[in-house]
């Protein structure tokens, strides 16, 4: 419509009767769009405008429209549609955070163990299914490395480990922490990709101490471990590149932060329904319970 670019014309000085008749629309007109009373509709908007922005800020502005509108229907019991909620944050100009292209890396080691994933990133309860790898980002100070541990069936962090080295302990310690928080029944399957931390002695032998059965893709294929990719490229474009870090310490911390405050309880997650991993595991456990 070309009356609000009048009023802002207006707004600049310029005459209502000038701008008018170089756009070719009346000044009746204009003066009928200024005056009549905002619609329902219109105001309805404005308040949901005030509500969505209020959840892409809750969000640590990384919520496109589809998280948003899970958001307003499963936590806040608001219903409205998904096209409308993406037609005002494009208004609002709030988006969401998008994938970036990964870069290439290095072939890792021949691997000790089976692949027994096959690509079937599906577990049917908790502790059935772990997926693991290590991810580096740099600092004013040099790179910081972490090694998480993520549950397949609620996409929950278990286990992690930040350190500035890449050594087997980074893997080892994001282990333990995964047994000693989810204490995994034997033959619980731990998928890893075929880097040397992985592939050693004592990674192996943390394995087979607890119990759990070792699995491991093929050589030079991030897609046979693609439920973790998937899980480093979310905190990479939602926490890591969104800023420099000046210190190892402050990028350890926000990691820390962000996993245990945000991703696991509350990050909204498209492969469990739009429930947090927290949530999906709260609901499992009442279901299991009751049946």
């Amino acid at each position: 419509m070309i009356f609000p670019l009048v009023r802002d014309l207006a707004a600049d000085g310029l005459p209502v009767a000038v701008t008018c008749r170089v756009l070719g629309v009346s000044r009746s007109g204009y003066y009928e769009w200024r005056d009549r009373p905002a619609s329902a509709r219109s105001v309805a908007d404005v308040a949901l405008m005030q509500t969505i922005t209020e959840v892409h800020a809750s969000s640590r502005a990384t919520y496109g429209a589809p998280r948003v509108h899970a958001e307003l229907r499963l936590g806040l019991g608001i219903a409205c549609g998904r096209k409308r909620i993406a037609r005002l944050m494009r208004t609002a100009g709030l988006v969401g955070v998008c994938h970036r292209r990964k870069r290439s890396g290095s072939k890792p080691l021949p691997a000790p163990h089976e692949d027994l994933v096959q690509r079937r990133f599906v577990a049917d309860a908790p502790n059935r299914l772990w997926v693991t790898d290590i991810t580096e980002h740099p600092t004013a100070e040099g790179k910081v490395y972490c090694a998480a541990v993520v549950d397949v069936f609620s996409r929950m962090v278990v286990g992690w480990s930040i350190a500035d080295h890449i050594r087997a302990e980074l893997v080892v310690d994001a282990l333990e922490m995964a047994c000693w928080r989810r204490r995994p029944e034997p033959g619980a399957i731990v998928h890893a990709d075929r880097g040397s931390q992985y592939t050693s002695w004592i990674f192996g032998h943390r394995l087979r101490a607890a119990g759990l059965l070792g699995s491991m893709g093929r050589v030079a294929s991030s897609v046979d471990n693609g439920l973790m990719e998937s899980f480093w490229s979310t905190m990479q474009r939602e926490l890591l590149d969104r800023r420099p870090w000046p210190t190892r310490a402050e990028l350890a911390s926000a990691i820390f932060e962000w996993i245990e405050a945000f991703y696991n309880p509350r990050r909204r997650h498209s492969g469990i329904g739009y429930l947090s991993p927290a949530e999906y595991e709260a609901l499992h456990t009442t279901l299991t319970t009751a049946a």
